[in-house]
């Protein structure tokens, strides 16, 4: 794994848990009953958004950990995934074709 794909998988890994992680504990305007005079009533009322950042960074962390862990390990390849056998057979170390 090269460093630019490294940071790429912890940006995707960032914003997916971003994208699960915003609307937990959200409190709207209309949950509140104080809705604010041209704002829709599901416009957040208190949101923390620092508090919510590193929360989101901190377990984005632990799951590149993991996941690079797994690639750099080799426990599974691209070749696993390969359901329908697309891709052309491997090369063993003494140079033949595996399969």
């Amino acid at each position: 794994m090269t460093i630019t794909s490294a940071i790429v998988l912890y940006a995707v890994i960032w914003f997916m848990v971003l994208f699960i992680a915003l609307p937990i504990r959200l409190r709207t305007q209309g949950d509140m009953g104080e809705v604010l005079r041209g704002t829709p009533a599901g416009a957040p009322a208190e949101f923390a958004m620092k508090r919510k950042l590193l929360w989101v960074s901190a377990i984005s962390a632990v799951l590149w950990v993991f996941f690079a862990g797994v690639i750099l390990s080799g426990w599974i390849s691209p070749r696993d995934l390969d359901w329908f056998d697309r891709m052309e057979p491997g090369v063993s170390a003494s140079g033949d074709k595996d399969g």
